[in-house]
């Protein structure tokens, strides 16, 4: 009443309740502070505060929480309700208890998951996808990592339309980059670094000694090579100091980038900063989100409390595609991360091209590596071979910086043992040393697998049974010697693809019903535009720069899939982002391009398996049209969570509504049931069958269509029945349900994974393939 008696005191009263106070009122004393990220719920703004944002540097919102106002970092209002802000702990755990707060979690650091490819995935000029997609030109690829050096021939705008009429993004001037830096190809660039500049207490440009810029110009390189791998423009006569010379284009070569720069040289990814760069992008109007950051080593965390996750599933529920790498901790099992079944997660694989080296020891023997070393060649024809391992203890064996002694390498070629450092870090000790060259060789954890790296002085990499060749012979010889030559561009290589060695493996460690990775693109040797202000290995020394360079990563692969997905959404604007997903995971191969199985580079001959590329390698020409798909949305997404066991509150916290679980009566809730393009069953316990169910839609050009079933399993121990055998589709029916039972005998013959797959055949070249693996958990 008082109110509308005496407006001006309501007003005054209002602004004083959100004006927020100095920061010194959060309190805390001397306590440290951290950055933690709060999920609120939106629906508990009083009506008083114009924003979200009033509200919560409000005295009313703290108050409520019992300390002074607040300073967030971030606000949050589209894909997460909520904000960001440095307290200490005690605070923290203040605001764990207001009434409004669902969920609160630290902030932490995430790391990035560090031409002829197209092709490869089966892109022709002017034929199929490219052709009927427009090779992507109405479609936006957001991309979130280190930002973008917009003066790149692969960002150029030429002949391009403009911009479409729905973009609402813009481009955030900084130093280095004035607002002009985008244009109809680059349509939008923003920076984060609040996140960034709370965890490190300065701000990026002043993290470290690299060379930085607070916008959203990119001192890395990991950025600029993602985006343009994905939509990269073409680009004629291009190469890496004259590796893999060609016409380097990206996946989606007509579709517009926007760059959310969430990355900062040598600081990682904060959480916060992450989420924030999802809640823009999807405002903006993206089509597709891509992310080439994950926590590293396989950590997990329940969807709940994982920003990616979360900002994903805020992306998905608005249509947009999310594509994220699935780490670089191959060949470990369970070490994939980005689990969310809503999002794809990608793996890596080879393509047929490689830059082959050679050794030739002082004995004859020849034994053969890889290299993208560009400079002059060995001025000898050998040299002697030294590995400071012999006699230098581990740090020394692995080429650590101001381990090895000068004046045992001086003018040799010194055999380094990768892991630890960087591999061209590596290289730059040895060079620093007076060592001549570097061979770079494989433990048991990398095995077989190899990349190439641009060298800072003449060097290659070899595999664990060459590298164990060369330190036994510089053990043995009485005076070993070597040289090193470099072969350049080879195209062809047999086999290809192969299932990357560091590409992450399954099984899902977070919920095993849900096979990840989803399936694997090119991630090895990948050509694509690189910054002005690094050289080729990011070393602070080289002062090498090339307009292009070629990395390896599951991050290079993540924008393949992003790429693909801009051509779907291009070619089918109403498919759903879980149909864009089924049809690049129904119709990938799982056959090399010798016609033989999969194999994991890891172990050279061994076939790779589903917990290694998931569906398998993805093909873009027959993606296009793949008969069925199996599609899912925000209902399957919250039962899925449900059958999980989370609470309904945990599960507000990603869907941002209100949820209810109906109440379960399994000792062992299954999340078998969504409708995943893949089949994964666990059989826990004594359990000797479970079913589950999968629903198709007929997205072919054909409204009346029959499919057929077919299973194949590489073990007779485990069968699998599908009910019915046969799917009739018609202009009134195009969707049909189905129920897969497995079944195993009452004593496993063991406890290693069985697997299989579905195919649903109509006999006019549609064959719909599920991979299906069954595991059980014994009792203890």
């Amino acid at each position: 009443m008082a109110a509308l008696r005496y407006p001006f005191l309501f007003l005054v009263l209002a602004l004083a309740l959100w004006i927020p106070a100095p920061l010194q009122a959060d309190g805390g004393g001397g306590e440290a502070r951290k950055t933690y990220i709060f999920r609120v719920d939106h629906r508990a703004k009083p009506s008083v505060f114009p924003t979200h944002a009033h509200w919560y540097a409000s005295a009313a919102f703290a108050s409520a929480a019992g300390a002074g106002p607040l300073e967030p970092l971030h606000v949050y209002d589209t894909v997460f309700h909520g904000f960001s802000a440095s307290v200490p702990a005690s605070r923290a755990e203040e605001l764990r208890r207001h009434p409004a707060v669902l969920a609160a979690f630290e902030d932490r650091v995430r790391q990035l998951h560090t031409t002829r490819s197209p092709q490869f995935m089966g892109l022709r000029a002017r034929l199929g996808l490219w052709s009927l997609a427009d090779y992507g030109s109405d479609v936006i690829v957001g991309v979130l990592d280190t930002g973008v050096w917009p003066e790149r021939r692969s960002l150029s705008d030429r002949n391009l339309a403009p911009v479409p009429a729905r973009w609402r993004g813009g481009c955030d001037a900084g130093p280095g980059f004035p607002s002009s830096s985008c244009n109809k190809k680059l349509v939008g660039a923003r920076f984060f670094s609040q996140g960034h500049d709370a965890h490190y207490g300065t701000t990026a440009v002043a993290s470290n000694g690299s060379v930085e810029f607070l916008s959203p110009r990119d001192a890395d390189g990991h950025g600029t090579h993602t985006t343009t791998t994905a939509a990269g423009s073409v680009a004629y006569e291009a190469s890496m100091e004259g590796y893999a010379l060609g016409v380097a284009k990206g996946v989606a070569p007509k579709a517009r980038v926007a760059a959310y720069k969430v990355c900062w040289k040598g600081a990682g990814c904060m959480d916060s900063d992450i989420l924030a760069g999802f809640d823009r992008a999807v405002a903006d109007g993206v089509d597709v989100i891509s992310v080439s950051i994950g926590g590293g080593n396989g950590v997990t965390s329940p969807f709940y409390l994982d920003p990616i996750a979360i900002g994903s599933y805020g992306a998905v529920s608005r249509g947009v595609f999310v594509a994220t790498s699935a780490g670089n901790e191959g060949p470990t099992a369970m070490s994939v991360t980005n689990l969310a079944p809503w999002l794809a997660t990608v793996g890596a694989g080879t393509i047929d091209r490689s830059f082959p080296a050679e050794i030739v020891l002082g004995d004859g023997r020849r034994l053969p590596g890889v290299s993208l070393y560009s400079g002059k060649p060995l001025a000898n024809s050998s040299l002697p071979l030294y590995y400071p391992g012999r006699s230098g203890g581990l740090s020394a064996s692995l080429c650590m910086e101001n381990s090895i002694d000068p004046s045992l390498v001086k003018g040799k070629i010194v055999i380094c043992d990768r892991g630890s450092s960087p591999r061209v870090a590596k290289g730059m000790v040895v060079k620093e040393a007076g060592g001549a060259a570097m061979i770079l060789a494989n433990g048991e954890a990398n095995g077989e697998g190899l990349v190439g790296d641009a060298h800072v002085l003449p060097a290659c990499s070899v595999g664990e049974k060459e590298g164990d060749a060369l330190k036994a012979y510089a053990a043995n010889a009485s005076n070993p010697t070597a040289t090193i030559s470099f072969g350049g561009t080879v195209i062809g290589v047999k086999p290809a693809p192969v299932v990357a060695s560091f590409s992450a493996r399954g099984p899902n460690g977070l919920v095993p019903e849900i096979l990840k990775p989803d399936f694997i693109t090119p991630g090895v040797n990948i050509l694509a535009a690189w910054t002005g202000a690094t050289g080729p290995t990011g070393l602070e020394d080289d002062t090498r720069r090339t307009e292009f360079n070629i990395l390896s990563g599951t991050s290079m692969a993540c924008p393949h899939a992003s790429g693909a997905a801009a051509l779907l959404r291009s070619a089918h604007p109403w498919w759903s982002p879980a149909a864009i997903r089924s049809a690049l995971m129904t119709t990938a191969i799982v056959v090399d391009n010798r016609g033989g199985p999969l194999e994991d580079e890891a172990e050279p001959g061994r076939a790779a398996t589903p917990f290694d590329y998931g569906a398998g390698h993805i093909t873009l020409g027959k993606a296009l049209d793949p008969g069925l798909v199996y599609d899912a949305g925000e209902d399957d997404y919250v039962a899925f969570m449900c059958s999980i066991g989370y609470e309904a509150n945990a599960i507000e916290v990603v869907t941002h509504k209100p949820v209810s679980c109906p109440a379960t009566t399994s000792r062992n809730p299954s999340g078998s049931d969504l409708n995943y393009p893949s089949i994964s069953v666990v059989l826990y316990g004594g359990n000797k069958s479970r079913t589950v169910i999968r629903t198709a839609t007929n997205v072919g050009a054909e409204a009346s269509a029959t499919y057929k079933a077919r299973v194949q399993m590489v073990s007779t121990s485990v069968s699998v029945a599908v009910k019915p055998e046969m799917l009739v589709f018609s202009p009134t029916a195009k969707k049909q349900s189905f129920k897969v039972t497995v079944t195993v005998p009452s004593a496993p013959p063991s406890s290693a994974p069985v697997y299989g797959y579905l195919v649903w055949s109509d006999g006019g070249g549609h064959d719909v393939r599920s991979p299906i693996v069954v595991t059980w958990l014994l009792p203890m």
